[in-house]
Order: C-alpha cells, then sequence, then structure tokens
C-alpha cells in the first residue's frame, strides 16, 4: 500500500488542538519508517533484554496478520493478548491494527478466570498468552472449561508460528484498534468499545500530527514508557508516537531510581507518568535525584489520578516547567490538557477542554453554576459503549441530554472553563447527610514525611451513617501505632477543616495498588462493610 497526502476527520480530531478544517495531513504509520529508516529503533527493553527496529517490526506485523486471516479472524473481530511488557507486544499490536482487530490488552494482575471473562465478553477467538503471567498457566489447565471457544498460543511460540507467513502486506488491511477493559475493582471488567469507521490501516489520522506537533515528536525523539503497556494510556503514549517514528524504551517494571538511570542512559525526551510515580520518585534521597542527568527530558506528561498540588510543584522545582497534565479516559469521550506555564497560574487544574465541551451536572441532570462540584459530562466526544452491558452504557448518559456523557468523576469549573478534579462518585463518603471527598485528605496525608501511601475511606457509623477512616502505609513498619496515629490525626486537623479529617487510623504493609498506581479502594472498604 502506498503512502499519499489524504485527510481522515474523526470527532476525536479536536484533541489536542487539531482542525475538523485542515486539509491534508501527511500519513504516519510505523510503515513509512520502515520503509525510510528501517534500522531505526521503534522498541527497546531498557536493561537491554530486547529490541526491535521498524523494519522487524514491519515484517513481523505483516507476518502477525497473514496468521490472524489464516485463524478465521476477519475485519472486527477481536484478538486478546496477555503479556508483560516486552518488545513482542508491539509485533501483536501492529499485526492486529492492519488486520482491522479489536486489540484486547488484559492485566497481567487478574486471576484466571477474570481473563477468561474477557477473552469471553469481547468474543476474541485468539489469546497470546505469557509465562511470565501466574495466572495464564492455571488458565492454559482450565482451558476448555473456562474458553472453549478461543485458541491459546504461547508467546514462546509466537515468531516460530509467524515466521511460516509472508512479509508483506494482507490484501485486505483495514485499522483496527484496541478494545480496553476496567480493571474489575467493582465488579466484572467492562469492555469499553468504540465505534472503528472503515479506513485503511495506513490512513491519515489528523490527531496524531496534532499530538506530534504538540509535545514536540519525531523519528529523533526518545520516548520512556514506565508502565504496564497492557493499561490504555500506555499503551496509547507507546503505539502513537510509533506512527511518527520514535525510539520507545519499555521498563519491564517501574522503579524509581532505575528510572532515572535509564533516562540518562537512553537519553529519554517524553515520559509519561502517574501521580504515584512523583511520589515515589520525590521519597528517594535527595542525593539519589542529584545522581543522573535528566537534562534530555523535554516533556514529562501525567494523568489518570487527581496529583497534589504541593506533589507537582515539587516535580515543577525539581525538572523544571516541563510537566503537562491532561484528564481523558479509555471511553475517549473527552479531554483536557494543560501547559506547565497555565498550572502555575492555576494550580490543581486539569486543563481547560480539547476533546468535547465540559458540563457539571447535579445528580438529576441539572446544570450546575460554576464553581459548584459536581459529575463530569462531555458532549461532543466520541460515541461509546460498554460492551455486553446496556444499563453501565446509559448510567454513563446524563438524564436530560443523551449526547452528554460521564466517566464517574466529580469536578468543578472555574470561570475560565478550567476543570478541577474532585473525586470520584463511587468514592464519596456521605457523614451526617455531609458530602465528603476523600481525595484532598489523602492528597495531603501522603506529603506527610512519615507516610509512604495512604488511602481514605467511608467506614459504617451507627449515628452518621460513615466517617472517615484512613489506612496508612508508613514509611518504616516498625513506626506503626498510636503515636504515629495521633501525629498524623493532629496533623490533618492543623490544616484541614475537621469533617475531612480521618477519625481513626489503620495501618498496612502495603496498600493494594495496580501496576498503574490505582489505588484498589474497594478492596480496602469490603474489610469494613462485609
Amino acid at each position: 500500500m502506498g503512502f499519499e497526502l489524504g485527510r481522515y476527520i474523526q470527532p476525536s480530531d479536536h484533541l489536542l488542538g487539531i482542525s475538523a478544517h485542515q486539509e491534508f495531513i501527511t500519513i504516519v504509520h510505523p510503515r513509512l519508517f520502515a520503509q525510510s529508516h528501517p534500522d531505526n529503533i521503534a522498541a527497546i527493553m531498557g536493561d537491554g533484554s530486547g529490541s526491535l527496529s521498524y523494519a522487524e517490526l514491519e515484517r513481523r506485523a505483516n507476518q502477525g496478520a497473514h496468521y490472524f486471516r489464516s485463524m478465521g479472524l476477519q475485519n472486527r473481530a477481536a484478538m486478546a493478548i496477555w503479556v508483560t511488557n516486552r518488545t513482542e507486544f508491539f509485533e501483536i499490536y501492529w499485526a492486529a491494527q492492519r488486520a482491522g482487530l479489536y486489540i484486547v490488552p488484559i492485566s497481567t494482575q487478574l486471576s484466571a478466570e477474570d481473563a477468561a471473562y474477557i477473552v469471553n465478553d469481547s468474543g476474541a477467538k485468539l489469546l497470546v498468552w505469557d509465562f511470565a503471567v501466574r495466572s495464564a498457566i492455571e488458565l492454559v489447565e482450565k482451558q476448555r472449561a473456562l474458553i472453549p471457544e478461543a485458541t491459546m498460543l504461547p508467546l514462546t511460540n509466537w515468531q516460530e508460528t509467524i515466521s511460516a507467513f509472508p512479509e508483506t502486506p494482507i490484501a485486505d488491511e483495514l485499522a483496527g484498534t484496541q478494545m480496553v477493559y476496567s480493571s474489575g475493582t467493582t465488579g466484572r471488567p467492562k469492555g469499553v468499545r468504540v465505534t472503528m469507521p472503515d479506513m485503511p490501516a495506513d490512513a491519515a489520522i489528523p490527531r496524531v500530527d496534532g499530538f506530534a506537533q504538540k509535545y514536540g515528536f519525531d523519528d529523533q525523539s526518545v520516548l520512556l514508557c514506565p508502565a504496564p503497556l497492557y493499561h490504555t494510556a500506555p499503551l496509547i503514549f507507546s503505539t502513537l508516537p510509533q506512527r511518527t517514528g520514535v525510539q520507545v524504551v519499555v521498563m519491564p517494571k517501574f522503579d524509581p531510581e532505575q528510572m532515572l538511570q535509564w533516562i540518562e542512559k537512553h537519553r529519554v525526551t517524553f515520559v509519561q507518568m502517574v501521580p504515584t510515580m512523583f511520589i515515589r520518585l520525590l521519597k528517594l534521597p535527595q542525593n539519589i535525584r542529584e545522581r543522573y542527568d535528566l537534562s534530555s527530558l523535554q516533556i514529562v506528561l501525567h494523568a489518570a489520578a487527581p496529583c497534589p498540588v504541593e506533589v507537582k510543584h515539587a516535580m515543577l522545582e525539581w525538572m523544571g516547567p516541563i510537566i503537562h497534565e491532561y484528564y481523558a479516559g479509555s471511553e475517549g469521550n473527552g479531554a483536557t490538557s494543560i501547559s506547565p506555564q497555565e498550572w502555575l497560574q492555576k494550580p490543581g487544574s486539569v486543563g481547560k477542554a480539547d476533546m468535547g465541551i465540559i458540563h457539571i451536572c447535579a445528580e438529576d441532570g441539572q446544570e450546575l453554576p460554576v464553581g459548584e462540584p459536581g459529575l463530569i459530562y462531555f458532549e461532543g466526544g466520541n460515541e461509546f459503549a460498554y460492551f455486553n452491558d446496556d444499563e453501565k452504557t446509559r448510567e454513563a448518559r446524563n438524564p436530560l441530554h443523551e449526547n452528554w456523557t460521564t466517566m464517574g468523576d466529580i469536578g468543578r469549573l472555574d470561570e475560565d472553563g478550567y476543570l478541577y478534579l474532585t473525586d470520584r462518585k463511587s468514592f464519596m463518603i456521605i457523614s451526617g447527610g455531609v458530602n465528603i471527598y476523600p481525595q484532598e485528605t489523602e492528597n495531603f496525608l501522603v506529603q506527610h514525611p512519615e507516610v509512604a501511601d495512604v488511602a481514605v475511606i467511608g467506614v459504617p457509623h451507627p449515628e452518621m451513617g460513615e466517617e472517615v477512616k484512613a489506612i496508612v502505609q508508613p514509611a518504616r513498619w516498625e513506626d506503626r501505632g498510636a503515636e504515629l496515629s495521633d501525629r498524623l490525626m493532629a496533623y490533618c486537623r492543623d490544616n484541614l477543616s475537621h469533617i475531612k479529617c480521618p477519625k481513626s487510623i489503620d495501618f498496612d504493609r502495603e496498600l493494594p495498588r495496580h501496576e498503574t498506581g490505582k489505588l484498589y479502594k474497594k478492596q480496602l472498604m469490603k474489610r469494613y462493610w462485609t
């Protein structure tokens, strides 16, 4: 398939500032760089355990697409990938992308039963799995009982299997995309399925040019991926830049000092992170933080959870005005962004809308005044549905405006249209009829030098309905106990409204967090509500 100048506009093209009136966009796709710069590195493991050139990526993606067709996977079918961070992830992703498939990444932290649920629910007829995923072995043993309709291909057999197929593109290429599932912390995982327009696999996508222009990407850029590739943001912020020829450096698992080492070693220019990673970096001793040369960094982009204001101030002081932020979700129904310069003028904000129009609404769907917190809805973003879950899809729609959709977050707008996140609706504490958003208390407590991590939840109270409890992972386990509890509660009372302060504190060796940093708060709440 040749490369031409073309135009393809879809609703999400307003993301990153792309105008729907922009006429011509240069096509960008890994195939282009396989032709022009075949030896350039598309992906490399930071520890040197594997690498993949653009020429190798092109050959193996084509072979993989032929293999998928041989397995009966036609356009708009689904295939699942249950693989740890490694370069083969990109071979499989781009093979599925050019075969017009829905690519279903599965969290390596899930049980065999939850993974089987995703395979069955998505309709995936093929699962590529990794021996490094512990639950995958259990699924292999129970395959016929759990996923009777799917073929399981071990990752160790991937390259040998595809080697029998042609290295040229399949005849009926069509662009595919990812279909991601929630982590399942509030029940069964739910799939987000976006409508895929029929377009060539290497067709022009204007938002890629916008992405490259906004963040300065080109084939000289080096991106570090410190998070699991099966998660939406790391997947998008690795594969989308590969359309512009970047080199992606992959960490098998996040480690704060190792991350600094690899930024220096690989001369990384861009990294996408979450606030939990910021906190772990800032808790490194000063001499460790100053040991590494980070001068190559041009952009640090973060999202996924509200970032404590003081944490971001500390990161900006350390790394300079290179820290950008965005707010979006797997649903793709809307997005905001904010530059470091804007954030210093609007501390705590996640920015103004790049895609869609923001509305803050009450439970009944009525729009609320400026400054008042409520459910965040986007109007005019991408259409989406929770796969096989009409009820949840309906719940995401505004009761009064069908085309306004929410991801379940609470926030407020200021008079200039800047959005501030408050918390998740499902984590709100109602004590004596008063709504309490625990995120503020968590953001404050985690800054205490004796706190490594913290979760704030509502627990049952006979008179008030709920009361505020903090579950703390102490910096030193041996310091846990009544004295530390008293110090932390006094610290809160001296600085926060008393209604937001914990009435009791429990201690955990380690809080349950996803590899992306997402806190499994529902797991903690079950202890007190069952």
